[in-house]
């Protein structure tokens, strides 16, 4: 009798366990290629330990398959997922940014994952777990009756989704966009209402101490962002749970029409403590405020034409992407620390700083920045992904740019 093919979203992998112990015996210091630190020790010394560590490769192998396209241009491995066991012993998948922004893709919540193993074998079965998008009733009146740059919202989630997930899941995160929008528009509204102590407890910020220490730190610093989640609210409302460094916060902001809606919002955020830097503005402006241990807030999620940007991937498609983030970081120093924010269910906010990027150093300066450029590009997508329908979907972020004509 032939074996039933495995449902969708299903993964099976079976290790010998003595293949394992021939690693251990002949060549132990290749282990740290194959598992992380975490799980050699966790596998212990004693007799179990070839067999703790097979399993742990299966379970490896199986998430590999459930990506196979991925895992075949290498852009997950192994290395990209580990098992851990909680207090009852159950055992977890954690992955690293990179998959993350692979499971992401595929609107992948989790995956879970099962071991077993006999005398001679371990296998694990790995499952995927579906991220629940569900559309409001606002979302879905607006994308049907009101459907403002519906075309573009599509393209772009095209790009990211189109291939890995069925067109009525693009369409139900466009819906879902939509419903974050009119979400964002009536925060706003109500927003001006509001007390400075209900504005304070609408966000919970994280991070604040990585943040804090950077400033301390005296270099100043680059705050690498995009135009997530109600980033007007969270960020004026948020600055009061760290009122020590108002002032010191600049955003770096494209003027925009009409006049008086870009005089209002630069008038808003001054009010609440921050400079704003004009995006035209010098960039010799931009480097003294940073050498002035001062903080510059770049949204890094905007089309960038030439001579100002360089085409680097996003999202495995070419994206014209501002330089000039990487020329500062690397000219002055400063670290540059992702931040974002999100709507959670009950529709409070939360502010995020994450941990400052490493700087990739290279000897050929072009290469350098295009390189550290990329870096912040991945770090976007792995805040996107985590909550796809509050990312800001109607820009014309793969804008391509009409070729110079020759004199």
């Amino acid at each position: 009798m032939s074996e039933q093919p495995l449902p969708d979203g299903c993964a099976v992998d079976t290790v010998e366990i003595e293949r394992i112990v021939r690693l251990i015996e002949a060549m132990p210091g290749e282990l740290h290629k194959l598992f992380s630190a975490t799980e050699i020790a966790d596998a212990g010394d004693g007799p179990g330990r070839a067999a703790s560590l097979a399993a742990r490769f299966a379970a490896k192998e199986a998430c590999l398959k459930l990506f196979s396209a991925e895992t075949a241009l290498n852009t997950i491995t192994a290395m990209d997922f580990s098992v851990w066991r909680d207090e009852y012993g159950a055992p977890h998948i954690e992955v690293t940014p990179v998959a993350e922004v692979v499971l992401g893709r595929y609107l992948v919540a989790e995956i879970k994952i099962s071991l077993t193993h006999s005398e001679t074998t371990a296998t694990a079965v790995a499952l995927r777990v579906p991220k629940v998008i569900a559309p409001s009733w606002a979302g879905k009146f607006i994308y049907r009756w009101l459907p403002y740059r519906r075309r573009v919202i599509l393209e772009n989630l095209g790009r990211v989704y189109g291939g890995k997930v069925d067109p009525i899941q693009i369409e139900r995160l466009a819906q879902a966009h939509y419903g974050h929008l009119w979400s964002l528009l009536t925060e706003l509204v109500k927003f001006r209402f509001l007390s400075a102590e209900q504005k304070k407890s609408m966000v919970r910020v994280l991070g604040v101490p990585g943040m804090i220490n950077a400033f301390e730190a005296g270099k100043g610093l680059l705050i690498l962002t995009g135009h997530f989640g109600n980033f007007e609210v969270s960020t004026v409302a948020g600055i009061e749970h760290f009122p020590q460094v108002k002032g010191r916060i600049h955003f770096l902001r494209r003027p925009i029409k009409p006049r008086w809606l870009s005089d209002m919002l630069t008038r808003r955020f001054n009010e609440a403590g921050f400079g704003v830097v004009g995006r035209r503005g010098s960039l010799e402006e931009i480097v003294q405020t940073i050498e002035g241990g001062d903080a510059v807030v770049f949204p890094f999620d905007q089309y960038a034409r030439r001579p100002e940007g360089i085409p680097v991937e996003f999202f495995g498609h070419t994206a014209g992407t501002y330089k000039s983030m990487a020329v500062i970081a690397l000219a002055t120093g400063a670290p540059v620390i992702p931040a974002c924010s999100w709507r959670e269910p009950d529709g409070t906010h939360v502010l995020e700083f994450l941990p400052a990027l490493t700087a990739i150093n290279e000897e050929d300066v072009g290469a350098e920045i295009q390189r550290n450029t990329r870096a912040y590009n991945q770090a976007l997508e792995l805040l996107i992904v985590r909550h796809p329908e509050q990312w800001w979907w109607v820009h014309r972020r793969w804008k391509v740019q009409a070729p110079r004509k020759k004199r």
